[in-house]
């Protein structure tokens, strides 16, 4: 047991379904053959939705990791006793969850950077509520590389055969078009390069995506293909890369889905964040709800391991016991191989 790695888990948003499957994932006692789990957050937060959902665990309140027990049944919990939070509803932005959810984020963090925990798997947070709360990052991305003092680093989704980079992420379209470099695509196909490796794919054909349609067809649709990816796949070439680019993103897609290409390089958040979802997320149309949301988001080029869910929080159905912990699984399954395939 004391050479399995110590996974810090965070509550994400108390209002959201983060609590709830957090708990979900940490009952199967499986989990404990894999790694050291501990659950980063408030304990009356895990408390309240354990009892209203009526999940059988039991909880081990700690203040540090050196005191936590791994016991089936048991589920160890540093608290960070951030507020009270006895009249917690469900489903609502509140600067108070924000601030709850942002310090765990920060203490996780901390653990790792001081090699108490081995890796960090996040849980989902609104970013309104973070905002509200008085904090300006853009969402757990930011956070990790402000506290890490990280300058080089890119978001890797992983679902399936689809493992995608981006080469920006949460600004807006337009800005996203002006990050479109040369430098900025050599860095983020690296960083991918290196990604794949760590988590065991052997496949390390890279697929260069265009930002324009038709990958700008020759100039008739935009000159950024001519002038920055193009050449950076030349680069990247030239370095000795198995790549190809720029691929108009349909297609590119498309085949990436069949495992021709190990990793995708995105031009933007949606470019990349699209197929992802479509390859992981299963919408019950008759329900009216999620059958299953899978799919891993692993932060690149932190000195510390982080991976995630890559859904949101879910305020709708937060409470009402129907989270899929699926997607939270697949983000400790990844922390860990991550783990053992480190430099």
């Amino acid at each position: 047991m004391n050479k399995l790695p110590r996974i810090g888990i965070t509550m994400g948003d108390p209002a959201g379904i983060g609590p709830e499957i957090a708990i979900k994932t940490l009952m199967d006692p499986t989990l404990l053959l894999d790694c050291r789990p501990i659950l980063v957050g408030e304990a009356a937060v895990f408390r309240q939705i354990a009892a209203h959902l009526s999940l059988e665990v039991s909880f081990n309140i700690i203040a540090d990791v050196e005191h936590a027990l791994f016991e089936d049944g048991l589920i160890n919990i540093i608290d960070l006793k951030t507020a009270d939070f006895s009249g917690l509803q469900w489903g609502e932005i509140n600067a108070t969850c924000g601030e709850a959810s942002f310090q765990s984020v920060k203490k996780v963090i901390e653990l790792a950077m001081e090699g108490k925990l081995d890796a960090t798997v996040t849980g989902p947070i609104h970013k309104k509520a973070i905002h509200d709360a008085g904090y300006s990052f853009a969402g757990h991305t930011e956070i990790y590389a402000h506290f890490t003092g990280t300058k080089k680093y890119a978001m890797l989704l992983v679902e399936d055969h689809i493992r995608v980079i981006h080469v920006s992420t949460h600004v807006s379209l337009r800005q996203a078009c002006d990050l479109v470099k040369k430098d900025r695509i050599i860095e983020v196909a690296t960083l991918l390069f290196n990604g794949m490796k760590r988590l065991g794919e052997t496949n390390t054909r890279i697929g260069i995506a265009g930002l324009n349609p038709h990958a700008g067809d020759q100039g008739l649709f935009g000159t950024e293909e001519e002038l920055e990816i193009a050449p950076a796949v030349e680069a990247l070439l030239e370095m000795g890369f198995d790549v190809e680019g720029p691929v108009p993103p349909d297609t590119m897609f498309a085949k990436a889905a069949t495992g021709y290409y190990g990793g995708v390089v995105a031009m933007y958040h949606d470019q990349g964040h699209i197929p992802f979802k479509l390859a992981g997320f299963k919408w019950n149309a008759e329900k009216g709800q999620m059958d299953s949301v899978k799919g891993v988001n692993i932060t690149l080029g932190l000195p510390i391991i982080r991976t995630s869910v890559d859904h949101g929080t879910a305020f709708e159905i937060a409470g009402k016991g129907i989270a899929s912990p699926d997607a939270l699984k697949l983000a400790i399954e990844a922390a860990i191989k991550l783990h053992q395939n480190k430099a």
